[in-house]
């Protein structure tokens, strides 16, 4: 197989260039791939990685892709190690609001025309684990297990992150999993839906190739509008006003509270946080 780089779509003028691969983009016929490579950082989502990501993603798009992989570089335990802590505003203001680079590149996933496949080996946490489940499919091996991991934090999801789970997975598995931050092993994965297939790790990137060629093989017209009509039928739950601003002013009074600053400051500090539930 011979991969041909695909030169992501330009940054916007006002940002600096990367410093460094953080995600490659390339082709291999009509599928192409996007690969996570900050291994130094275990892949966390920073604003630079993850605007390098949604600049490759709409460059692949330019190319007529049919379908997307997404995965890590070879050979890394942590798929991704969720959101950069060190990035998450506190003290004052919403941290996972519209305009977060991560809500970004979940909208760009959803909306994406081209079915996009995550290709999991290793460990996902915290909001790589919305990541994964915003794309179309999502294919592992026996080395992957799954975290949503905010309790941890003092941190509140956000109502469009909760909603992206209520989307994909039972309710009584979503709140096991954010009330203890327990990683869900691969097995239990696939068992619970997380994970459309589970390979073994020697046949993870065949498997998985297999079926964006599959899908490369069919209507593309017709895949993207059944892509695009689910999406609709599945984000748009109507909630009325009243409720949406007490789901706000809730969610206001956890990130304004001490326990999210001791959060923050307990993973920076590498010790573990003491809340005190005010």
């Amino acid at each position: 197989m011979t991969d041909t780089p695909v030169s992501p779509a330009p940054a916007p003028a006002a940002k600096p260039a990367p410093a460094g691969p953080l995600v490659s983009a390339a082709l291999d016929g009509p599928v192409g791939i996007l690969t996570l490579n900050n291994g130094a950082k275990r892949n966390a989502l920073s604003e630079e990685l993850l605007d390098t990501f949604i600049s490759a993603l709409e460059g692949l798009q330019g190319h007529n892709v049919r379908a997307i992989i997404v995965r890590a570089a070879p050979g890394m335990g942590v798929w991704s190690a969720g959101h950069d802590i060190r990035e998450l505003k506190h003290g004052a203001g919403d941290p996972l609001g519209y305009a977060d680079p991560l809500e970004r590149a979940l909208r760009a996933i959803r909306a994406c025309p081209a079915p996009v496949i995550a290709m999991i080996h290793g460990t996902v946490w915290g909001g790589a684990l919305d990541l994964v489940l915003s794309c179309d499919m999502v294919v592992a091996d026996e080395t992957s297990s799954f975290a949503i991991t905010p309790a941890n934090l003092g941190l509140p999801y956000n109502t469009t992150g909760l909603l992206h789970f209520l989307g994909r997975l039972p309710l009584n598995l979503i709140k096991e999993m954010f009330f203890t931050a327990t990683p869900v092993k691969a097995e239990d994965a696939a068992r619970w839906g997380i994970i459309n297939h589970l390979v073994p790790s020697a046949e993870l990137e065949t498997y998985t190739m297999g079926i964006a060629q599959g899908i490369a093989t069919k209507a593309p017209l017709a895949v993207a509008v059944v892509k695009e009509q689910l999406r609709v039928l599945t984000d748009y739950q109507p909630v009325a006003a009243q409720v949406f601003e007490r789901l706000q002013e809730m969610r206001r009074a956890v990130y304004a509270s001490h326990d999210f600053q001791e959060g923050i400051d307990s993973f920076l500090e590498k010790r573990k946080p003491v809340f005190r539930g005010d």
